[in-house]
């Protein structure tokens, strides 16, 4: 939950109420009436007026700007492994994740056997699909 004053950014227009996507705001209040799909009221100063949001238009300003700075330096990574040519530094960032060695795969695959119960069960449930 988001906290009052604290400076947004819009997102997205889930309702496509003409929201100003990509500008800043401020949250003024908390929408708390049961029936209505809104969340927060926002006052955006560039257009002058206030809006009505729900939660998944609005994301926190310091979320907006770390995100961004993760993506510039995925693409900065990116740019030094190939001036450098560096293979392995490219597919971990390219794959989000760091590679891991050929006997800890093998670990991961080796699993305990199932019991020839568990076993019937899962072809029948194959076979009934």
């Amino acid at each position: 939950m988001l906290h009052l004053g604290e400076k947004i950014v819009i997102v997205a227009d889930v309702f496509e109420q003409n929201l100003p996507v990509g500008e800043y705001g401020y949250l003024i209040a908390y929408d708390r009436n049961p029936d209505n799909a809104f969340d927060y009221i926002v006052r955006v100063p560039q257009a002058n007026r206030n809006f009505f949001v729900t939660e998944k238009d609005v994301e926190p300003e310091e979320n907006v700007l770390r995100f961004e700075a993760e993506q510039v330096e995925r693409a900065a990574l990116i740019d030094y492994a190939l001036a450098t040519h560096n293979e392995k530094l490219f597919y971990q960032v390219m794959n989000g994740e760091e590679e891991t060695s050929e006997s800890e795969s093998e670990a991961e695959t080796v699993s305990e056997p199932m019991s020839q119960a568990e076993f019937i069960k899962k072809i029948n449930l194959r076979a009934w699909i």
